[in-house]
């Protein structure tokens, strides 16, 4: 609770005048002894205005991007303008030397006008799948995962696995996230399991999160019986 100056000093007032020690009297009027003696050494610094509110003023946070990095994190954008948020940062990092998140990315972008549509859409989850795979080998998915080791740099480990088993079939740990990154991990899975001998029809459905990794590796599916 927020004192007025006056009231502040009417309650110093009455504990210097007050026949309870001052630790019962301020117990009486559920006053911290820590903020009283706050007040009073004020009070007895620069007298009444002394107990005025300041308004806090900020304070620096200690790990605000600096603005010459803000700056170039929108020159890089503009450069990479193809990319996502998430894209950027990663490749900002492996670039630059210089780690900043995605959600950095996406602020100072935001606040350069330069996002023009949310990065992320919020889809309400349901309490089961549409489509639910009956058998394994139906449908696979495929995605990245990335992480950082201190002194090594970025590495991602792309993977496929399998829906109905959820078995991890293949996966290899990549320098990149190109193209050819995921064909190979899908082509590992292929020959795994046989699967690259069998007819088109019999081949598993392929699951990813559209990246554009992910489309530019895989073929359009043919849907004929040959």
């Amino acid at each position: 609770m927020r004192y007025p100056a006056g009231e502040k000093l009417e309650i110093i007032r009455t504990v210097e005048s007050f026949h309870l020690p001052t630790k019962k009297t301020l117990d009486m009027l559920c006053i911290p002894r820590t903020t009283f003696h706050l007040w009073y050494d004020s009070y007895l610094e620069s007298g009444l205005d002394g107990l005025a509110d300041r308004s806090p003023s900020p304070g620096l946070v200690w790990n605000r991007i600096q603005e010459s990095k803000r700056n170039d994190v929108i020159e890089f954008a503009l450069e990479y303008e193809a990319l996502t948020p998430r894209e950027l940062a990663i490749k900002y990092t492996d670039e630059k030397r210089y780690f900043v998140s995605e959600s950095s990315v996406y602020r100072i972008l935001k606040a350069a006008d330069l996002i023009t549509a949310p990065s992320h859409v919020t889809i309400k989850a349901t309490s089961d799948f549409h489509d639910r795979t009956t058998r394994i080998n139906e449908m696979w998915q495929t995605d990245f995962t990335y992480f950082k080791i201190i002194g090594w740099g970025w590495y991602y480990l792309s993977t496929i696995l399998d829906d109905y088993s959820r078995y991890i079939i293949s996966w290899k740990l990549c320098m990149t996230m190109k193209a050819g990154d995921v064909t190979d991990t899908l082509e590992m899975a292929l020959k795994k399991l046989g699967c690259d001998q069998a007819l088109v029809r019999y081949k598993p459905r392929l699951l990813s999160d559209n990246g554009s990794c992910s489309w530019r590796a895989i073929p359009p599916t043919n849907t004929g019986q040959d």
